[in-house]
């Protein structure tokens, strides 16, 4: 039996959705049940079922990549030069992305919020009231918050994961430093929640097209096709971040760190492995492909890429973290919500750190967009806009990922002492 790739699955969804919704608008009905009210379910379903793997899966991934990290001999040098590395050029992605963003504002239509035009229904008064006020000043909270008092109950709320995040970081690396047996058996146990967590993850993700079924036809049904107004300058907006990120930073990361006096020979040497995470949207997956080419086609030892890149399929997330940042400032801005400096930095600081949990799988960034608009105080509901072109912006950013993960292990080569890096290309 043949059986359809996810984003061919979500694809053919889009289109039956939009012919659905045309039809069917928001008053026909069904043995007295409107198909509006079953759009409705099926989009909350799939929405709850994104909420309901936050916590675990956001806590298991880091605890267990920075467990992995803090154990490995080579962590002192090169885990520092890397980690640094990553840690730069996701915040400059995620920069590039606010700016972009407050510049073009994909959010405003005709210098108003795409709420109505959209047909988000949520109310903003609330969310307005919950996050109006905030100052440059409330930027120390930023750092109270990081701190839980009590690390259950902030487990309990969604809206707390920057304290979450904190404690898993902090939990994962000292696990890598307590001998065993204590070690092993608690190491066992958040693998056995990471792998459960990812099996979920791969499940829900499974019913993304009825998901996007739901939720788009419910769109188009209440609004018709002016919805994709919007979302087509967000859809501009993330390109156009992403490959600043991908033909210009990355580049000249290569340029002045690593030496390299073409830095656009790697974009020729890592070509297969960027296809492949284009059409499979999984840094994981394309890990063999990566390391291959970096081998091979570029000339970085073995020793460097086992390290690096296995590390990076985990923790470095640049086109992820870019599209994070975009895709809650579009939200706040279609709801009308002028968010505060604090405010953005809270995004921008989250973008950060929840791009180091995001699993390697497909679409499971829009788990991470959900504890961003979660912490900021939006509604969720914003994710269902974003779901229409969320897939095919998933392999681009994937792509960014992979690339950025290259340029990581280019860079640490070169300073490592390897002048055969690029010199060669196959």
């Amino acid at each position: 039996m043949l059986k359809l790739q996810l984003h061919w699955q979500i694809l053919i969804a889009l289109l039956l959705a939009v012919i659905a919704g045309s039809l069917t608008g928001k008053d026909a009905s069904l043995f007295g049940v409107t198909f509006y009210s079953v759009y409705d379910f099926l989009g909350t379903l799939f929405l709850n079922a994104l909420k309901m793997i936050i916590v675990p899966l956001i806590s298991a991934s880091i605890i267990m990549g920075m467990a992995n990290m803090g154990s490995s001999s080579d962590f002192g040098r090169l885990g520092g030069k890397t980690l640094l590395f990553y840690i730069a050029t996701s915040f400059l992605a995620i920069l590039t992305g606010l700016i972009l963003v407050d510049i073009i504002q994909p959010g405003i239509i005709d210098g108003k919020p795409a709420k109505d035009l959209i047909g988000l229904s949520a109310d903003t008064g609330q969310y307005l009231e919950k996050i109006s006020g905030s100052s440059a000043g409330d930027i120390v909270d930023i750092f109270i918050r990081m701190i839980p008092t009590n690390i259950v109950q902030t487990a309990a709320n969604n809206g707390d994961m920057l304290a979450l995040i904190f404690f898993s970081l902090l939990f994962g690396y000292f696990l890598s430093q307590i001998p065993n047996p204590g070690k092993t058996t608690v190491e066992n146990f958040w693998q056995g929640i990471l792998d459960i967590m990812l099996r979920i993850t791969d499940l829900v993700i499974r019913f993304a097209p009825i998901g996007v079924f739901g939720l788009v036809a419910k769109t188009i049904a209440s609004t018709g096709f002016s919805a994709f107004q919007p979302l087509m300058t967000f859809f501009i907006t993330v390109l156009l971040g992403l490959a600043i990120h991908f033909f210009i930073t990355l580049p000249l990361f290569l340029w002045a760190f690593g030496k390299i006096r073409h830095p656009f020979a790697l974009h020729k040497a890592m070509m297969p492995a960027v296809l492949m995470a284009f059409s499979t949207s999984s840094s994981s997956a394309t890990l063999p492909v990566s390391m291959e080419c970096l081998t091979e086609n570029a000339g970085v030892s073995k020793r460097v890429t086992s390290f690096v890149l296995p590390l990076g399929a985990t923790v470095n997330m640049d086109g992820t973290a870019l599209y994070e940042c975009v895709a809650a400032m579009f939200i706040a801005q279609a709801y009308g919500i002028d968010l505060s400096f604090s405010t953005q930095l809270i995004v921008v600081t989250l973008a950060l750190f929840t791009s180091i949990g995001v699993a390697g799988i497909p679409s499971a960034s829009l788990v991470a967009i959900a504890v961003i608009l979660g912490a900021i105080g939006l509604p969720l509901e914003g994710i269902g806009l974003i779901l229409v072109v969320d897939r095919v912006l998933d392999m681009c950013r994937t792509s960014v990922n992979i690339f950025s993960d290259a340029c990581c292990a280019t860079v640490i080569a070169r300073s490592e002492g390897e002048t055969q890096v690029l010199t060669f290309s196959k």
